[in-house]
Parts: structure tokens; sequence; C-alpha cells
């Protein structure tokens, strides 16, 4: 019992508080205040159960007492219950602004790691993952934090308290409830075991429903359009059926816990009732003595009898714990190296070296790639769909890092550039642009504060912008919904380009940035993209060869290999040409 109780306290204070300190330091004087108010919380337990001594000796059997005397000790009963209650509300306000503070400095933290994950992490997770993990994670670590300190502290000097009273009372009713306690304690020794496994599939089916709510946010339109609603239903109903299971597992297995103890508990009550009426008849105890300590004892076992349920959350909220600090002790697989290199700028070229990589272990996406590009040029990839192009230029600002070979920029290898400066370099249009909950001026600057209104205006002019401002009634300022849902395809890719004029990165990288966009919207584009090439290197992947007819170098990948090379008229007139054959298969 014991050994595993110490076990426990390993666990409880070293690992979990002991990693979780640091968030606490910043407050830790109104941490220790609601510690402390715990004290005479729980102490004050005992003044009820000691003070019915004397009241049933002097007031109730010996009748000596006066009428002050007779009132006074109920009146005593509740001003310290009184003072308890004050006590309570302060140890509870205290705990859960400081619990709140510490969820939110948690937070922060781990948005930040969030934020530097590479690519590839996200590639694995879903949505309901990351939201499960990185946020209801930290409020289940920090609410049950300090509240689950508080109900041990109070419970702690309550149980000292009352035990005193025990003993005070009468040494061997004592020993017996005190047996009786620790054999009603010894239940919980197993929770954890019973339940670490059922807790982590519970997590996972928890991130399954809030991806299923975020698919019915974001994917409306195709629901809407498909007529999904009876399929997202069965998948909804199914992934809850889970959590249904795992439920009644969770009650199989820890549900018993408080019927038992409560077993247990009133065993230990009949002992007690009944060596207690002996000792009284042989005058061993005062009938004072023997209620003032059956006070004692139930307020002492009363918690124990429900503290099965409670030291399940205690449990919950120490595996949360776990798992936000794994999450926080984690290092991104894509960080910068000890004493980085610091990129000012780009002046010679970038050089694909010997290149190989792969998402999938012995499943190579890329081989054996070799390429360079001058400052000033402007490359265009062009080959088969699922070719590797994107994948090709993702390895510049390290989305992903290379598995052998090296992505050089300047003669360095980029994994020993900072991450920061190497990306300060490099402007992306996607396909698909992410826009941000705002204004369309936000969206442009991204946080950006250091832009002059002159500077701002000329990228909007770049970007063929303009019109379109000026035809809003609030312009720059208009909102334009979650993702941008309230403009066009066309509009949002200029916005895009705005963005990257704003940026002025040496570095221009077109990721079929005009492919989803019908022949007007896309002329209108191709002017903002050409102002945007001017003067910069740019890396255009394109499956409208049309688009990349004046590119200084066109590089053909196919199948994750580069098998052609050189200007258009140069490949059109070589002989066997991939790029050819592809072109005129688009003119057709």
């Amino acid at each position: 019992m014991f050994k595993a109780f110490e076990r426990f306290k390993k666990l409880y204070i070293v690992q979990n508080y002991g990693k979780i300190f640091p968030y606490v330091k910043p407050y830790w004087v109104r941490a220790m205040i609601a510690v402390l108010i715990t004290i005479p919380i729980g102490s004050m337990d005992a003044v009820i159960a000691w003070s019915l001594k004397p009241y049933m000796d002097v007031v109730m059997l010996e009748q000596q007492a006066t009428k002050l005397q007779a009132m006074l000790i109920p009146l005593v009963i509740i001003l310290f219950s009184s003072i308890q209650s004050l006590f309570n509300y302060m140890a509870t306000y205290l705990n859960t602004w400081v619990g709140q503070k510490i969820a939110q400095d948690v937070k922060l933290d781990l948005f930040n790691k969030l934020m530097h994950y590479n690519a590839g992490y996200f590639d694995k997770m879903n949505s309901g993952d990351v939201l499960f993990r990185f946020n209801k994670d930290v409020d289940m670590a920090c609410s049950g934090l300090l509240s689950n300190l508080k109900l041990f502290t109070t419970r702690v000097f309550s149980s000292i308290s009352l035990v005193g009273v025990l003993f005070y009372n009468s040494w061997k009713l004592a020993l017996v409830g005190v047996i009786v306690l620790f054999g009603a304690l010894y239940p919980l020794t197993t929770v954890r075991r019973r339940i670490k496994s059922i807790m982590d599939k519970t997590v996972f089916s928890g991130a399954a429903v809030m991806t299923h709510y975020n698919e019915a946010f974001n994917g409306n339109r195709i629901v809407t359009s498909y007529n999904l609603y009876d399929y997202q239903n069965r998948r909804f109903k199914d992934t809850l059926h889970s959590v249904f299971k795992l439920g009644m597992k969770m009650t199989q297995r820890t549900g018993m816990m408080s019927p038992l103890m409560h077993f247990i508990v009133s065993l230990g009550i009949a002992a007690v009732i009944w060596l207690g009426s002996y000792l009284i008849v042989t005058k061993q105890i005062s009938p004072g003595n023997f209620v003032s300590f059956i006070t004692a004892l139930i307020m002492l076992y009363n918690p124990i009898k429900s503290i099965g349920n409670n030291f399940n959350s205690v449990q919950m909220a120490l595996m949360a714990i776990e798992r936000v600090f794994r999450l926080k002790d984690d290092i991104p697989v894509i960080h910068n190296k000890k004493n980085a290199i610091k990129l000012e700028h780009i002046s010679d070229q970038i050089e694909y070296r010997d290149v190989c990589f792969e998402y999938v272990k012995d499943k190579p996406v890329l081989k054996n790639i070799n390429l360079k590009i001058k400052c000033g040029e402007t490359v265009a990839f062009v080959g088969n769909s699922g070719g590797g192009k994107t994948t090709l230029v993702n390895l510049l600002p390290r989305f992903y890092d290379v598995k052998s070979g090296a992505v050089l920029v300047d003669g360095y290898d980029v994994r020993d550039l900072d991450l920061d400066s190497l990306r300060d370099k490099i402007a992306i249009v996607f396909q698909d642009n992410f826009l941000f909950a705002g204004t369309i001026r936000e969206n442009i600057l991204l946080g950006r504060t250091n832009v002059s209104k002159e500077a701002l205006e000329q990228a909007v002019c770049s970007a063929c912008l303009k019109e379109f401002i000026d035809s809003l009634d609030a312009g720059l300022d208009t909102q334009i919904g979650e993702r941008g849902v309230l403009l066009s395809g066309g509009q949002k890719q200029r916005i895009a380009i705005a963005r990257a004029f704003v940026k002025n990165a040496p570095v221009v990288i077109l990721d079929e940035a005009t492919s989803a966009l019908d022949n007007k919207s896309e002329a209108v584009v191709q002017t903002a993209i050409d102002n945007l090439m001017k003067d910069r290197t740019v890396f255009i992947i394109a499956h409208r060869l049309s688009t990349v007819r004046n590119a200084d170098k066109i590089v053909v990948v196919n199948y994750g290999e580069i098998v052609e090379t050189g200007t258009h008229e140069e490949l059109l007139e070589k002989e066997n040409s991939v790029y050819a054959s592809l072109y005129k298969t688009q003119i057709k």
C-alpha cells in the first residue's frame, strides 16, 4: 500500500507538477495563498466534531450548562462554518484565476510550437487531433491542476485534524477507523492501470468527433451539393458509438470503485459503533466522546465514499498533463541547427545537388535531382501530375527536408541556414491560397506594421486589385469572411500576389497559380504575375504550358526525375521531346 502511494506521489508531484512549475512561477503568490487557505478550510472540519463532546456531555447529559453556554457552542459552529465557506470561495476563485492563467500560457507555447511544425506533421494529423491535443488537453490538465491540488490539500488537512479528534476521543476506536480508511483507499492504486489504455482510445475518438464538426463547417457546400446528409450522419453516428463503447468500458473498469469503498466504509462505521457501545457501557469513554468520534469519523469517511469518481478525474488530468508535456518536449523535425547561418541576401544561384526525397519509406518521390538556377532566372517545372514538381519546389523553403543530397542557396545547405532568414527571401503564391478571416488590408499586410501607405497602394496596383478595391464601399477594410469565402478565385489569387509584392522577396514560387481560374480571371491574374516576376528569381509550376513559354529554363519532371531541360524553342525542336509532345497535346 505504502509503496503504491510512494509511486503515485512521485509520478504526481515530481513528473507532472515539476514540469508545470515554470508556468506556476509567475503566479506563485496567488497559487500559494490558494494552497494555504486550504489549511483552515480542512482544519475547521475538526472544530465541529470536537465541539460536540462538551455540548453532549455538559448540555445534553449533565444539563449543568447555563442558557448562554448552551447557545455558545452552536454559535461557534455557525461562526466557523461561515469562515470556512468564505475561505472556500476565496480558494476557488484564486485556483480558477491561476489555473486559467497557466492554461493561457501553456496554450501560447503550444500554439507557437504548432506554427513551427513542418508540413509533414500536418500531412499526418487531422484538425480534430490538433484541436484536442493542443486545446482540450490543456484545459483538462490545467483546470484539474489546482482544483485537484485544492481538493488534495483540503482533504489532507481535514483528515489530519479529524484523525486528531478521533485519537483525542478514543485511541482504540481511532485505530479501527484508520485501518478501515487505508483499506478503503487501496482500490485507488489500480485506477491508472485500469484506465490508461481506454484513455488513449478516448482521446482518439474525441478528436474524431471534432474532425466531423470541422468537416461539417468547412465542407458544407460539398455536403449540400452532393446531398451527403445521410452519409455524414452515418459516419458521425459510428464515431459517437465508439465514444459510447469506450465510456461504458471506463465505467466497467472503474464503476465498482465507489460502491466498494462505500461498503468498506460502512463496515468501518459498523465496527466503530459496536466497539464504541462496549466502551461506553464499560465507562471507558463518555457518550460525548462517542458522539464527537462518530461525527469526526463520518466527516472523514464521507468524501471517501465518492472519491473513486473524483480520483478518475484526477488521473485523467494527470494523463492530460503528460500528453501536453510530451507535445511541449517534442522537437519539430525541421528546426534551426545550433549557430544557424543568417541568410542576408541571394546573389549567386540556387542548386539542387543529387537530391532524393520520399514521403513514405522506400517509396521515392524524387530521384537524384541535379539542377542549377541562376539569380534572376525564371524556371518552369512541367510534367505528369504527381511527378514531384511541387515537392521539388517545397524543399527550397524547407517545408520538407531531403532524404539525401542537398539544396544549396549561394553555396549554403538550406539545413544550415536560419529558417526565418531563409523564408524571408521567398514569396509563394499557391493554387489555393489561404485567406484569414478579417479584412483585405489585413490579408495583404499579414501583420507587417512597417509598410507605408504608398507601398501598399503600389502592391494593390501591381496585383491588379485597384479597380476591385475601389468598387467596394469599405475598400481595403472590407471583411472577406473565413477563408475568404466572400471572394472569387481570381480575387483571392490577386490578394495573394499583393502579399508577395508587400513581402518583396527576391525569390518567388508560383505553384499552379492560375490553373483553377477561368480564362478571363486567368488573364488578369497573369498580368499581376508578370508584374511580380520582374527582377526576381522565379519558380513556376504549371500544367498549362502556354503560361511558361517565356521562361528562361523549362524543366520537365516525370516520375521523380528530370527528363528534359531547355527553353521553349529548344525543347520543341528536340527529337522525341516529352515537352513537345505535351505542348502539342494541349494545343490540340
